[in-house]
């Protein structure tokens, strides 16, 4: 069986996972024949960190060649993990255009002019692009699709939501690129992405209309000067107040965010350790959406980026009981070298509460591995020759990456606005 090609667009931390999957865990069945970034000094660093484990280094392009670097290797497919998420639709478009399939971490973009064209572009090339929520592979959140999928509590009417970041993580997407809106779409499209797809898949079912409020109320310079931190620099290194600040980000005294981050600003200008109190942040460390369904459920979702934890509590009511499911994650700082989102398995619970019953304690799945359990699930849906059978529909296209977008977009449109937004309106024409 001849090796499937492939290229990478963006090496930053999110890439060393599909790194490893095509050089390690795969390398029998996959080929990593190109890599892609605006940063000469962190392409360097991706083929050092193989050369160092004794594996293939591949050949680097610059952004600028990334046809180029279709023509030359002629990949199967490629891999979007570019940053900012704004870059993603760009590069999955060119793909197919140039023949090739694609596969892209989450968001799939981050508005509804780029989601048209990547569905548009899908209908005129035939090329299948799958976008990586590994969410859904989770064990527990498996488990919970399981149940409902058997009918637990028969209809959904309604969903309650509700996904706390901490001041480590939550902190970090006011460190970087993810503070403006225009790069990111605002927590509601980069982070928020991963959760409305979650409940778009546990439904069966896609979003019509959104209504959403959002405030940015703690990371804001209000906050540094009750913290007796309003003398605080542009960025963590080298901050006058870092000593006594607890959102200092210690680029220098961690190795790999060193090595990925500060050692390479000299070839892009890009600070990884902006302060979270500036004043130019433009996104929103609160937000609050109700999602109204297809199908007649509504879902009332609330984000919030500074609590003194990290997890989520969900809860569906049906006609016949309900569903409820929470879970702490492991706290972590994108590229620290921790695993990103792993469950304790002592704080995940499922409780089912029968109509006119009593609860019932479920008792859940869980595994090791990044988000639950569902990186090295979704790697092997992604690259394994014989990829194990989907009953759950976990495997998702651009339509769920759509979907999923798509209420993140009408959220932050129906903020500005101040009045619901429909589903539809942003979609127009595009084919779904």
């Amino acid at each position: 069986m001849a090796k499937k090609r492939y290229v990478q667009v963006g090496v930053g931390s999110r890439s060393r996972m599909y790194l490893r999957a095509l050089t390690e865990t795969y390398s029998e069945v996959a080929e990593l024949v190109g890599l892609c970034d605006v940063n000469a000094g962190r392409l360097e660093l991706a083929n050092r960190e193989l050369k160092d484990k004794g594996l293939p280094t591949a050949p680097t392009y610059a952004a600028a060649d990334f046809d180029r670097m279709i023509a030359e290797q002629k990949p199967d497919g490629v891999i979007v993990t570019s940053g900012p998420d704004v870059t993603h639709s760009d590069y999955i478009i060119r793909a197919m255009e140039l023949g090739c399939d694609a596969i892209t971490e989450k968001p799939m973009t981050i508005d509804e002019s780029r989601c048209r064209r990547i569905l548009e572009t899908v209908e005129r090339t035939g090329r299948s692009l799958r976008v990586t929520f590994n969410y859904r592979y989770a064990p527990p959140r498996s488990q919970v699709k399981e149940m409902l999928m058997e009918g637990a509590i028969g209809k959904v009417l309604s969903v309650d939501f509700c996904w706390l970041l901490d001041t480590r993580h939550g902190a970090d997407y006011f460190r970087r690129w993810h503070r403006r809106l225009e790069n990111s779409g605002s927590l509601l499209i980069h982070k928020a992405t991963h959760h409305f797809d979650l409940v778009n898949w546990w439904l069966d079912d896609v979003p019509e209309e959104v209504f959403c409020h959002g405030s940015l109320a703690y990371y804001t310079p209000a906050t540094a000067e009750r913290m007796g931190l309003a003398e605080h620099g542009d960025r963590c290194h080298g901050c006058p107040v870092s000593g006594k600040c607890p959102f200092f980000l210690d680029l220098a005294g961690n190795e790999g965010l060193k090595a990925l981050y500060l050692d390479c600003e000299q070839h892009d200008g890009y600070y990884r350790d902006r302060c979270v109190f500036a004043e130019d942040i433009s996104i929103w460390d609160s937000m609050s959406a109700s999602v109204r369904y297809r199908g007649g459920a509504m879902m009332n979702y609330f984000l919030h980026a500074y609590c003194p934890y990290e997890g989520y509590k969900i809860a569906f009511n049906g006609t016949k009981g309900r569903l409820e499911h929470a879970a702490c994650e492991a706290t972590y700082i994108s590229g620290d070298g921790n695993v990103p989102g792993e469950l304790d398995r002592g704080n995940v619970t499922i409780t089912l509460i029968p109509e006119f019953s009593a609860p019932q304690q479920i008792e859940p799945r869980t595994s090791k591995g990044g988000h639950g359990g569902g990186d090295p699930e979704i790697l092997e849906g992604l690259f394994s020759p014989d990829p194990p059978p989907d009953p759950l529909g976990r495997r998702a296209s651009q339509r769920d990456g759509a979907y999923s977008v798509l209420i993140g977009v009408a959220g932050y449109r129906s903020i500005e606005r101040g009045q619901p937004v429909k589903i539809a309106d942003l979609l127009g024409d595009a084919p779904i």
